[in-house]
């Protein structure tokens, strides 16, 4: 060890090797760089969660509109399935919608939303009310509306339903 350090000291001052970083220095360094990443991703955290119920409300507000535009093109229509919704509204080409006769006017919605998640994730998934549905109150509100009406958007995030017509903010808080 003493010879090889010795080694060193001569190179060093024949100008051979010229003067580095410790390996102390480039593990403190490093340390630094890690604590440093370590506070980026924790004070980033919380803003993926935010996101993702922007993305709903905004979904949501979407849907509403694209019900609102509908039932305007469309008054003499009744909606029997929720699961007809996204089929109606994003509609490329009309027909005669079982017995109600011609749909008309141009897609509602480019496509239909698919719940703010990564690939087949979904944080949460919007639907349409096709009569009175039993939704879950929002958190800190007294009572609550309970039932949601024909044509509401409703938000199912967490295993409970909301009503994001009436509550966009709130029907959003859990996706």
């Amino acid at each position: 060890m003493i010879q090889t350090y010795q080694r060193i000291q001569r190179r060093r001052a024949a100008g051979e090797i010229e003067g580095g970083f410790t390996l102390i220095e480039l593990l403190i360094v490093i340390v630094v760089l890690g604590i440093l990443a370590a506070i980026v991703v924790f004070a980033l955290g919380g803003i993926t969660g935010k996101s993702v119920q922007a993305a709903c409300q905004t979904d949501a507000k979407t849907v509403a509109t694209g019900v609102a535009a509908f039932g305007a093109e469309n008054p003499s229509i009744t909606v029997g399935a929720s699961a007809d919704w996204p089929k109606l509204l994003t509609a490329q080409t009309y027909g005669t919608y079982g017995t109600f006769g011609t749909v008309t006017g141009s897609p509602f919605l480019q496509s239909w939303p698919t719940g703010g998640g990564v690939g087949s994730t979904a944080n949460y998934s919007i639907s349409v009310a096709i009569g009175k549905e039993t939704v879950t109150p929002p958190t800190g509100t007294t009572g609550g509306l309970t039932q949601a009406n024909y044509g509401d958007v409703l938000v199912t995030a967490g295993g409970k339903t909301y009503d994001a017509t009436e509550f966009p903010i709130a029907a959003c808080q859990t996706a």
